[in-house]
Parts: C-alpha cells; structure tokens; sequence
C-alpha cells in the first residue's frame, strides 16, 4: 500500500494517477487530458498570477463545468454586460457553449482552476461492483440516508 502522495502521473493497466502540481509548475495550460491519456472529454488546469485575466470566448460544441483548486477567480458570462460571480476554492460553474465568459484572477495569490469539456451527455450510473464482490461499507457518506 502507498504511503506517500502521488506527485507524478504514473499510468496503469486501465488507470493513471497524478497530482496537477506535477504535470506543470508554470502559468497557463497543464494538459490534464494528454498527461492522463483521457479520452471521453476534454479536461486542462489552469494556473493564473494575480489580477491576470484571460480573454473572453465560447465554444461552439462543448459545454464546459469549472472547478476552483485554490485561489479565487471571478468569472464574467455574458458580451461585457452580463454577471460577474467570484469563485473560491471549491467553487464551481457550468457554463453553455454558447455562453461567452471570461476569468479574472480576483485574489491576491495564484489561481489554479480545473475545466472540463464535453458533449453529448451524461452516460447515466453504470457502475458496478465485480462478479463476487460485496459491499464493504454502507452505501454514501457518513450520515447519509
């Protein structure tokens, strides 16, 4: 069994793991999805210094759901006159393809927010346990009905 965090992507028969901070140390793109070899959707991190703000875009097919790692980002939807919202760490936000947005790092510390993108729906609960096995713990958290 492991005992140390993982820091580096290592890849399995079926499975990667990785810590984001070891797929790049520098501004911009970390290309989550190359470096875990995801195939089913479109999935980056994204590091930004203080008060800097990418442009403003949208997408012509894929939707896009963001998720704030650390740092607080502010994000604008709309043609300049739409809403503002600020996002903190575990801040999230689905945006339209359509939807025209721009981030802004909002904080006084860097940023690092995780988007992924996709198509063409939700594929429903398939998971299932293998042949033989049992549940091990109560289904859902602690406390759940």
């Amino acid at each position: 069994m492991a005992s140390e965090p993982v820091s580096e992507v290592i890849a399995g028969e079926g499975y990667a793991v990785a810590n984001v901070d070891g797929i790049g140390e520098d501004y911009g793109f970390r290309k989550i999805r190359r470096e875990l070899g995801v195939t089913a959707f479109g999935m980056n991190a994204i590091a930004m210094p203080p008060g800097y703000e990418t442009g403003r875009h949208f997408h012509d097919e894929q939707e896009e759901t963001y998720f704030v790692h650390r740092g607080t980002i502010e994000i604008e939807f709309g043609d300049g006159d739409g809403s503002t919202h600020v996002l903190g760490p575990g801040g999230l936000a689905r945006v339209d393809a359509a939807t025209v947005r721009k981030i802004r790092n909002a904080g006084g510390e860097d940023a690092l927010y995780v988007v992924v993108g996709g198509k063409d729906g939700y594929v429903g609960r398939d998971g299932r346990r293998p042949e033989g096995e049992e549940r091990s713990m109560p289904s859902g958290p602690p406390g759940a009905a």
